[in-house]
C-alpha cells in the first residue's frame, strides 16, 4: 500500500502538465510582503511602493462581471494602492494593462485556463477575499483593468483607467 501511495504522489504532478496550475477558484501564490519592488517598466507604468502611495482606492469585483468603480482617473506620477475585494462566489482578477495586452492575455486564458501568472500589475482574488496592488502610473494615456478569468473579459468585466499629464 505504501508503494502505491508513493507512486501516486510522485506521478500526480506529471499526470497533466496543467494539473498543478489551478486558476479556477484557487489562489495564486501569495506575494511576499517583503518582496523587492520591481523596476520593470510597462507602457501603463510600474510597480509602486505602498509606502509612497498617494491614493488608496477600493475596488469591488462582482459575479455580474463588473468592477465598482468602473472608471479611474489619475495624474502621471500617481502611485495608487488598489484594495481589490472579490464580493462574488468565483475567482476574479484585477489586471492592469493596455487594451491590446489584455485582449491577448484573455485569449491565452481561454486556451490555457490553468495558466499561472503573477505580475505586480495583477491581483488574483478568491471569493470573499481582498488583495492589495500598488501601481505607479508613469505615462499618460488610456489603459484598462480587466478580469482575465476565461469568459469574464468577454462578459465585460473591465474598467477604464485614464492617466493625464
Amino acid at each position: 500500500m505504501k508503494t502505491i501511495l508513493l507512486s501516486l504522489a510522485l506521478a500526480l504532478p506529471f499526470a497533466h502538465p496543467l494539473a498543478a496550475l489551478a486558476h479556477g477558484n484557487e489562489p495564486h501564490a501569495a506575494k511576499a510582503a517583503n518582496a523587492p519592488i520591481s523596476t520593470e517598466r510597462h507602457p501603463w507604468g510600474m510597480q509602486g511602493d505602498p509606502k509612497h502611495a498617494t491614493r488608496t482606492i477600493r475596488v469591488t469585483m462582482r459575479d455580474t462581471m463588473r468592477f465598482e468603480p468602473a472608471r479611474f482617473e489619475f495624474k502621471r506620477g500617481d502611485t495608487v494602492t488598489f484594495v481589490v475585494h472579490n464580493a462574488g462566489k468565483v475567482m476574479h482578477e484585477f489586471v492592469i494593462g493596455t487594451e491590446a495586452e489584455l485582449v491577448a492575455h484573455a485569449e491565452a486564458m481561454k486556451k490555457h485556463p490553468g495558466m499561472e501568472h503573477d505580475e505586480p500589475y495583477m491581483a488574483h482574488v478568491p471569493p470573499g477575499k481582498t488583495q492589495r496592488l500598488t501601481w505607479r502610473f508613469t505615462e499618460p494615456g488610456e489603459f484598462l483593468a480587466g478580469c482575465l478569468v476565461a469568459g469574464h473579459w468577454d462578459a465585460g468585466m473591465r474598467a477604464t483607467i485614464t492617466v493625464k499629464e
